[in-house]
């Protein structure tokens, strides 16, 4: 993994190739590529670290053609060297290809393919491939026919794209487990793993599914499976422009996408919302909504800052519907054989869509059965495509690699799905009004936070050089901590632990001292006057008290060494609101520490390999 950008038609490679990986940066990179078909072959021009390193060494190496491939590495196989970089030949230069995902028999594999005499240069599982298509396009195979043939002998997970200089016109791409694209453009088409990197060309795009490839030309695009049978590809409109993935004036995309919310959690509910009835509309469940209100367990399952969004799904759930409901890692969901029977349902919750343990999770249980929903925020995606109702996110591209803007809209689809499951068993009318009337007000409430950061950069300047943190609160409010302190370790590599305020006592509380920092998130709810009991618990062993509370709590100040106030909400909807002020608190520190926040170091935007 991570990126991949293919180009054929009549502009100059090179430019289109480099705009479409840096429309790719986001996504988290370790080195880059771009092979071209010339007129004296195929040339392969690659460079560990940053595409700006790539782009001083293509300004001294002048490439023309007009058919190629690009690609930015996260690495797996194989340290982020140049040699490991991709595009990969293989004995010759007739063949480059580019590949995300992972080979799982690529040991057995190259030690036959070095029996037949295949020479190998690099530590990549991907390498393996380029050599297994050589080895049937040796013998005179189209280039489609030998990709095909190739993989049916491989396991394991790729979006991939090869290119033939014996073949110049034409590209051919696969699918199996990471997410491919195909452009459809006028006497040109493109081929990438992420519709940004091709929406300055083209809007037009087709998704290729699991066990599918395609043969692009100039003028047509042909799509078939690997078993070598005929598809017919819906087309679909990208629904966004170049301004959704730009920075829009601010210095980082993940402060352009915190200071977003207001737009965003709005558009989550827009239309949504049914004031008069005290009711929610959810278009995307029509149909099968008897399935989830009649189920006698619901799991969710997610990973990282989605399986966050998962638990306070739980509590929502759990308090207002009254079914019982348990959240799982998506990546430990298929190994534990889990229970599910016909009166369970399973929600499956990935901002991308393409999270590849979470797709694992959604297969296993349609395995097993059971009615599966989804919960995602990129239309077309493969969990779109494969469950069997749900929910978009409607929050826009998020290109910053730290969730922040999908979080909060994914809790907000969350509490839309508990108001609508709940209206139709037992809330009353009066009630569900409130509810209503109080999530329309959240991005207001949410822009009032906003215009508090200079507060919150003022604290992450007294705390931007600790070493540790500890975050702590309680009911709905759990998740937050655990969403925080994952949000501090993200982005500026400090190390942080989130905790249930109670369970600070059964250990943690060992490491507080003078130099330990402690958030809590206090909000005047229910737990309110037991996390005051924590606060206390901290000040007696010196530790420095950070508060997230309600405006209007004036005896907070004298617990804490700094508050930050949030309006006050119903207790459920806390979540949405509280989580603000720590991803700028992350963001904050993270910049004084000279930390790249937009691409952290070692993370990928979308984990498209177990």
């Amino acid at each position: 993994m991570c990126g991949i950008i293919g180009y054929i038609g009549p502009k100059k490679i090179v430019p289109v190739l480099m705009n479409g990986l840096k429309r790719l940066e986001y996504r988290g990179y370790d080195s880059a590529g771009i092979a071209a078909i010339t007129q004296n072959g195929i040339r392969i021009v690659k460079e560990a670290g940053k595409i700006s390193r790539l782009e001083a060494l293509l300004n001294d190496n002048e490439i023309d053609g007009q058919v190629g491939i690009g690609h930015t590495r996260w690495a797996t196989h194989g340290e982020p060297t140049r040699k490991n970089a991709h595009p990969h030949y293989g004995c010759s230069d007739e063949l480059a290809l580019i590949h995300n995902g992972i080979i799982e028999n690529y040991s057995d594999l190259k030690t036959q393919l070095e029996s037949k005499g295949h020479t190998f240069h690099t530590d990549t599982d991907t390498e393996v491939l380029v050599h297994l298509i050589e080895e049937f396009y040796n013998h005179g195979t189209p280039l489609e026919e030998a990709l095909r043939l190739a993989l049916t002998h491989v396991q394991g997970t790729y979006g991939l794209v090869v290119i033939s200089r014996r073949e110049p016109d034409k590209l051919v791409t696969a699918r199996q487990g990471s997410p491919i694209v195909v452009g459809l453009g006028k006497n040109e088409n493109f081929v990438a793993s992420d519709v940004n990197a091709v929406i300055d060309h083209t809007k037009q795009v087709t998704y290729l599914d699991d066990g599918e490839m395609a043969v692009l030309t100039r003028d047509a695009v042909t799509i078939k499976t690997i078993d070598n049978l005929p598809v017919q590809k819906k087309v679909v409109q990208i629904a966004y422009d170049l301004e959704r993935i730009s920075k829009g004036g601010y210095e980082h995309y993940m402060l352009k996408e915190i200071m977003e919310q207001p737009e965003t959690i709005r558009d989550a509910m827009r239309g949504r919302l049914l004031v008069d009835e005290g009711m929610a509309r959810l278009g995307g469940l029509d149909g099968e909504i008897q399935s989830l209100l009649y189920a006698r367990r619901i799991l969710i399952t997610a990973c990282g800052t989605s399986w966050h969004a998962a638990l306070i799904g739980e509590y929502m759930l759990e308090e207002f519907v009254r079914t019982p409901v348990e959240v799982e890692y998506a990546s430990e969901f298929r190994y534990r054989d889990p229970v599910l029977d016909n009166d369970s349902v399973v929600i499956v919750i990935s901002q991308s869509g393409e999270t590849a343990d979470t797709l694992a999770a959604l297969r296993e249980a349609k395995r097993k059965g059971v009615k599966v929903f989804g919960i995602c925020n990129v239309v077309g995606s493969t969990i779109a495509r494969e469950t069997d109702a749900g929910v978009y996110l409607h929050a826009g591209p998020e290109i910053g690699v730290a969730s922040t803007k999908a979080f909060t809209s994914q809790v907000t689809v969350l509490a839309l799905i508990t108001l609508l499951l709940a209206r139709m068993k037992s809330m009353s009318f009066t009630r569900g009004v409130e509810i209503v009337k109080e999530m329309q007000r959240l991005p207001e409430k949410i822009q009032k936070i906003l215009e508090s950061h200079e507060q919150v950069k003022a604290i992450a300047e007294q705390y931007c050089e600790a070493t540790n943190f500890l975050y702590l609160g309680r009911g709905y409010n759990f998740p937050v901590a655990l969403e925080g302190a994952l949000k501090l370790k993200e982005i500026s590599y400090i190390h942080a632990e989130g905790y249930p305020a109670a369970e600070m006592k059964h250990g943690p509380i060992a490491l507080i001292d003078e130099n330990m920092p402690v958030v809590f998130i206090a909000t005047h709810d229910s737990t309110y006057e037991k996390i005051i009991s924590n606060i206390e618990e901290v000040r007696a062993r010196k530790g420095k008290v950070i508060a997230i509370a309600t405006e209007g709590d004036e005896d907070i100040k004298k617990r804490a060494d700094h508050v930050i106030y949030v309006p006050s909400t119903l207790e459920f909807l806390t979540p949405i609101l509280t989580i603000v002020p720590l991803q700028l608190l992350a963001y904050y520190i993270a910049i004084m520490r000279g930390c790249d926040v937009d691409q952290p170091r070692n993370l990928a935007k979308s984990v498209t390999v177990e």
